[in-house]
């Protein structure tokens, strides 16, 4: 329905439109004359509410830093619940001040609005940045033979979302506090402007990617449809966070399923690889080879299971295991709020 419905349909055609509206791609690419491009990204923030200024920022920030550009100007969209509280709207306003300012980038302008037959709040922000002509990276420029390198952990907004949205129910099924503390702190890290713009920088990417809905696994299946090429990934070489492996396994999830805004997901010429993990840990940025890039196959990504399985994505879109969360243990998240209120 994408292909069919979507991204076809543009409007007027612009001849200075680099990269426009493609599956993988994460932000468009506009030629502004002078040798200057400006590159936009524009993100909807659904299935979070406890940090969902902060979040909002961060990974609409990732998709133009992805692109090997820093993020400078931010316009939020905010559809509020008619119950909405004056302190609702102060704290989700006063995360996307923090966030902004944390990675230098200004709110230009924006909307909000009391939406009618809302349950929770949603924010969607647009941000922009300006780049040299020819000097951008995109998803769909991984090279048969590249290194497929990924920096801290697997589903770090996930794990945030979980531990704040869920919290009553993990508890409850038995996960320790202080685990589901850790884990809420992960919204910390979904950043990935810092390491995508060092290895931007360096000329050490061919591609990169923001791994958002569908998980680590969604990212990778993007970068290979974009780039026409087959992914074959070693689980056993993806870090996994301890506090991600305890909540996921309780909550019946695959951690390479779920969300995960704060991993970048970049390929890498297999001469440069050491030297671009080598860069990112002296950053004190976490980073592992856990794959390569092959030739397109029927599959877009092949994924070699610690239990000794191979799973094969041959489809685009993966599911994200957020919403899947959502789904199962929506009786007992309700339950359990329920609870809090007396």
């Amino acid at each position: 329905m994408l292909l069919k419905y979507v991204i076809g349909r543009v409007g007027t055609r612009d001849p200075s439109v680099l990269v426009g509206p493609s599956i993988g791609e994460d932000a468009a690419v506009v030629d502004i004359g002078g040798g200057k491009v400006l590159v936009a990204h524009v993100d909807p923030i659904t299935g979070a509410i406890e940090f969902l200024g902060w979040l909002a920022v961060h990974i609409s920030c990732n998709d133009i830093a992805v692109r090997g550009v820093k993020p400078r100007w931010l316009l939020p969209v905010l559809y509020m619940p008619e119950n909405a509280s004056e302190e609702l709207v102060d704290k989700i306003t006063a995360q996307i001040d923090e966030a902004a300012k944390e990675v230098g980038a200004a709110v230009i302008g924006g909307h909000s609005e009391i939406t009618p037959g809302l349950d929770r709040p949603l924010l969607s922000m647009t941000a922009i940045g300006i780049a040299e002509k020819g000097k951008y990276v995109t998803t769909g420029s991984a090279r048969v033979g590249d290194v497929v390198i990924m920096t801290k952990t697997a589903g770090v907004e996930g794990t945030a979302i979980l531990s704040t949205d869920f919290r009553e129910v993990l508890l409850d099924l038995g996960v320790p506090q202080s685990i589901i503390q850790r884990g809420s702190e992960f919204v910390r890290k979904v950043s990935i402007v810092r390491e995508a713009l060092l290895l931007a920088e360096a000329g050490l990417a061919t591609s990169m990617h923001d791994p958002t809905e569908g998980g680590l696994l969604g990212g990778l299946a993007e970068i290979a449809y974009a780039s026409g090429k087959t992914l074959y990934v070693r689980e056993e070489k993806v870090s996994i966070a301890k506090e991600t492996l305890a909540i996921a396994r309780t909550l019946g999830l695959d951690p390479l399923k779920l969300i995960s805004s704060g991993t970048l997901i970049a390929t890498v010429p297999s001469h440069l690889a050491k030297e671009a993990v080598e860069l990112l840990k002296k950053a004190g940025i976490e980073a592992s080879e856990i794959g390569y890039v092959g030739d397109r196959s029927e599959n877009l990504v092949v994924v070699y299971r610690e239990d000794g399985t191979i799973e094969k994505l041959d489809d685009v879109y993966v599911e994200d295991e957020i919403y899947r969360a959502w789904r199962i243990w929506e009786k007992k998240l309700k339950e359990s709020k329920e609870r809090c209120r007396y």
